[in-house]
């Protein structure tokens, strides 16, 4: 093996950067490796000025920078790539041509670092015969056979800081105080930081909530004389015999576009109470900024591991963190069965005991 490239692939999560900087780093001290860098995920094997060379230089002082200096499409994808033709968006099979042009730059292995989208893809490619490895990366934390993806630490302390800063202006004005919070059809976000933040109710998409839940929760508290609650809300929570709330509709390619459903409720608390209701989106603030330190922890180590595993040839497979050690599993398991939040888990046990409601 001489040559390998790396891309960033889906949306962006903190601790990018830290992951392809560990992969560079280890691949040419370790390896002796050539590194190319593929711009804007698999759109870069498709566009021109798509493909950059990778050295110890080029990733120098990237470690505590958030984003990925890639860039990143996370509706990139060359088995389905949308192309204007005559006025309108049609969706082309481009794998073909993306395998051409790997094996015409003489790649001779992948490394990429994404969610479940960007793994599919590269799952594809394997079975068509191009090495992969996958980095699992998602703020949402719903890869499996993973404990933790990077990106998920940063989100759910920019969440945490986000309740901190609400409790002060709610308990002032005695308001009942919504944030919403990113995580898509898995609940883990609002349910790690409503945990840490002190949130009195907690609304996540593996619990389908009753609105009865949330009023009689927020009375208790009225009565015992607290008149404000904290309540965080996954963008996928939905009311129990009711449907998920979306911004934009997917279509047979693409998932629809999460958000709205905390006005829903805003809307529905103050129709039924006297109490005041505000929401905030904390949106892609979950996204951005520098990494925790545990996500350039882990990031660095999934990078180095991912080397490894190109290096012996081990391809077709996932870095994955089990307990504290880094393992590997093979992609189609990683991706066959996405992760959720255990509802009869510890995490959620232990929302319950402490007096958090989860709407139920």
């Amino acid at each position: 093996m001489k040559r390998i490239a790396i891309l960033t692939g889906g949306g962006d999560a903190p601790g990018l950067n830290a992951a392809l900087r560990a992969a560079v780093k280890t691949a040419i001290n370790d390896y002796h490796l050539e590194v190319l860098g593929v711009r804007n995920g698999f759109d870069g094997f498709l566009q021109e000025n798509g493909i950059i060379p990778l050295d110890n230089a080029a990733v120098r002082g990237i470690l505590p920078r958030g984003g990925t200096i890639l860039g990143t499409a996370n509706r990139g994808n060359p088995f389905a790539y949308n192309v204007e033709k005559d006025g309108q968006t049609i969706t082309i099979d481009r794998s073909q041509e993306t395998i051409d042009n790997i094996q015409k730059l003489g790649i001779d292995a992948l490394v990429l670092i994404g969610g479940d989208g960007t793994l599919r893809i590269g799952r594809e490619l394997w079975d068509l015969g191009i090495p992969v490895v996958g980095i699992p990366k998602t703020i949402d934390n719903d890869i499996n056979h993973t404990d933790f993806t990077f990106g998920f630490d940063t989100a759910v302390n920019v969440a945490v800081d986000a309740f901190d800063r609400l409790h002060t202006t709610a308990e002032s004005h005695h308001r009942v105080m919504l944030l919403e919070l990113m995580g898509r059809d898995a609940g883990f976000i609002s349910l790690y930081a409503g945990l840490a933040g002190g949130a009195d109710v907690i609304l996540i998409p593996e619990i389908p909530f009753h609105y009865e839940a949330i009023f009689q929760k927020v009375e208790q508290r009225v009565a015992a004389g607290t008149h404000f609650s904290i309540i965080a809300v996954s963008e996928g929570a939905f009311p129990a015999g009711g449907e998920k709330s979306y911004w934009m509709p997917g279509d047979q390619i693409y998932a629809g576009r999460l958000g709205g459903i905390s006005e829903q409720i805003m809307v529905t608390l103050m129709k039924q109470s006297k109490l005041e209701v505000r929401t905030t989106v904390l949106g892609h603030l979950q996204r951005g900024g520098t990494p925790t330190a545990f996500d350039r922890w882990l990031a660095t180590r999934f990078g180095s591991a991912a080397i490894n595993l190109l290096a012996n040839r081990q391809f077709g497979r996932m870095v994955a963190l089990h307990g504290n050690k880094i393992s590997h599993v093979a992609l189609t398991d990683a991706l066959e069965i996405p992760k959720r939040v255990d509802i009869h888990g510890d995490t959620v046990n232990s929302a319950r005991s402490v007096g958090i409601s989860m709407g139920e």
